[in-house]
């Protein structure tokens, strides 16, 4: 009986519904795992031949299908290895979510996932039924308790591996990123430790899809609870976790601890890695940017840029009486300093004509907000132009501090097929901008330090319509993310008068939301599938 062994963890990114990329992903890295590092074990992030969220693709009988054809292709090929493999699996008329553990030719054993999350990002039981019983296999003499990603948040799941005999567990994951999940992973790792003794080796999908990004970190932590090896975020591989029997219990040993990343840095390589897999999934060649000489439009400049080359991106700069020479200028610079293609395309012209096509209509009516949304629409129809032809993208350039409280135009600046910045309140756009400017300076310090301003009107500021951002974004995390409520949020020291102005701005634009384009999910509830409100309703309209 070996005294010592290899585990591979598979850190993959997937594409939900390529099945059959997905299979030959994981006979490349199960064929890599025993070959080249000498595996007895690999395993891979959950739902690994669907992807994840595979949403109702899951209802669909050709597409459960497909999956079966590709563990049958795993069965015939990954042999020499024990693999365990995350998929759905029917069952006496049941759609598991499971975990299938694969050995030279056949699924010897499978776990059905007992605890299935509908918070959140999550709607497990619309599809799957749960689980009851453990799952313990041996692996050339170590016996190992197969769980699946929310099951590790919870007791019983890995105490019933413990009851039932394993030696460690392991855990498949398609686990999304938040800016406080990784603090709060290794938590729940170490209290599952705590509770049963038993070593717990976590593998996390990588990459993005639609709104969500998996940031990987796949990491094993030791009977004692110590982290002993972890792989890095943002980034695909296999990891090799070595395990030794010592005193008759298996442990791992120590391994390589990847650092991690700084606040800004985590969240800054969120965005550029949920650009990249949106555009590069989404087969689109490039993206279109309109780029203001504002903050918000220079960060998703160098986002894109890091994503997918400067090669790849268009920005254009489309000026009207409004624009400030200050603004011109800065576009530039930033267009040059980032190395994308620059053009602008004044609309002065096109604006002083829809003036005069709509004259009849308004009569002498003053001008107000209508005129400055006109601007934005023109910019919005003359980027999606510049798409259709050129094929590329347009990446909308608001953040979750306007996206919240309205401040966006439908069909204008609202424009997109993408918006990286959805999920960013706007203090945190000039925290990231000053954190991307430390990489290489691409942003003017006068960007990053004038009052923010849609130029749409003269002399106009945000601050004319908002309070100040530090208030305004405080008040949406404590109403939006944690919940509070108008009089805890008072409590804290903020006016009432101001409270209930930005609630009754935050209902009042839900309709505009759910007309948004998707964004990259980075707290802990964007708007979205994290956030599901009615746009009818009288909540919100009159506090209570």
């Amino acid at each position: 009986m070996n005294e010592r062994l290899r585990f591979a963890m598979a850190q993959l990114n997937l594409l939900v519904g390529d099945v059959a990329g997905n299979t030959d992903a994981v006979i490349a890295a199960a064929t890599e795992a025993r070959d080249r590092l000498g595996a007895q074990l690999v395993f891979f992030p959950e739902l690994t031949l669907t992807g994840y969220p595979p949403d109702d693709l899951l209802l669909r009988p050709d597409f459960i299908a497909a999956v079966e054809r590709g563990i049958d292709r795993i069965a015939d090929a990954a042999r020499g290895i024990t693999v365990i493999v995350g998929a759905p699996r029917l069952e006496a008329g049941h759609l598991h979510n499971a975990a299938l553990v694969i050995r030279d030719g056949a699924v010897v054993a499978h776990y059905a996932k007992q605890e299935l999350p509908t918070y959140g990002v999550f709607d497990d039981l619309r599809y799957f039924t749960p689980g009851e019983t453990p799952c313990v296999v041996d692996v050339a003499g170590c016996r190992v308790g197969v769980t699946i990603c929310e099951d590790a948040w919870h007791a019983g799941p890995v105490g019933q591996a413990a009851a039932a005999g394993a030696d460690l567990i392991v855990n498949l994951n398609a686990s999304p990123f938040d800016q406080y999940k990784g603090s709060a992973r290794a938590s729940v790792l170490r209290d599952r430790v705590a509770e049963t003794g038993l070593p717990i080796l976590y593998c996390n999908m990588a990459g993005g899809q639609d709104e969500v990004v998996y940031d990987g970190g796949s990491c094993a932590f030791d009977g004692n609870g110590d982290l002993m090896s972890r792989a890095p975020n943002f980034d695909t591989g296999l990891y090799p976790v070595d395990i030794e029997r010592i005193h008759r219990r298996w442990t791992p040993l120590e391994g390589a601890i990847e650092p991690s990343l700084s606040a800004e840095a985590v969240v800054y390589e969120a965005l550029v890695w949920g650009v990249r897999d949106y555009v590069e999934k989404n087969r689109f060649p490039g993206v279109v940017i309109g780029l203001s000489g504002g903050i918000d439009s220079a960060l998703v400049a160098a986002i894109a840029v890091d994503a997918l080359g400067a090669d790849r991106v268009h920005c254009v700069m489309m000026p009207t009486r409004y624009t400030s020479e200050m603004s011109h200028t800065d576009a530039g610079v930033i267009a040059e300093a980032l190395g994308v293609r620059y053009d602008t395309v004044a609309i002065e012209s096109v604006f002083n004509e829809f003036h005069s096509v709509l004259s009849p209509v308004f009569g002498d009516r003053p001008a107000d907000v209508t005129e400055e949304n006109l601007q934005s629409r023109i910019r919005g129809t003359l980027l999606m132009a510049v798409s259709n032809k050129l094929g590329g993208l347009v990446l909308a350039t608001g953040n979750k501090s306007e996206m919240a409280v309205g401040y966006a135009t439908l069909y204008g600046d609202m424009v997109g097929g993408f918006s990286p910045l959805k999920d960013i309140f706007k203090t945190e756009v000039y925290r990231l901008a000053r954190y991307r400017n430390t990489l290489a300076e691409v942003i003017p310090e006068r960007v990053l330090s004038r009052p923010p301003s849609a130029e749409l009107a003269p002399d106009q500021k945000d601050t004319d319509s908002l309070p100040e951002y530090a208030e305004l974004d405080a008040i949406l995390a404590a109403y939006v993310e944690e919940d509070a409520s108008i009089e805890e949020i008072v409590d804290h020291g903020h006016e009432r008068e101001t409270v209930e102005q930005v609630v009754r701005l935050l209902h009042r634009n839900e309709y505009k939301r759910r007309q948004a384009a998707p964004g990259v999910k980075v707290t802990t509830k964007a708007f979205g599938r994290d956030r599901r409100y009615p746009i009818t309703s009288g909540f919100g309209r009159q506090p209570a």
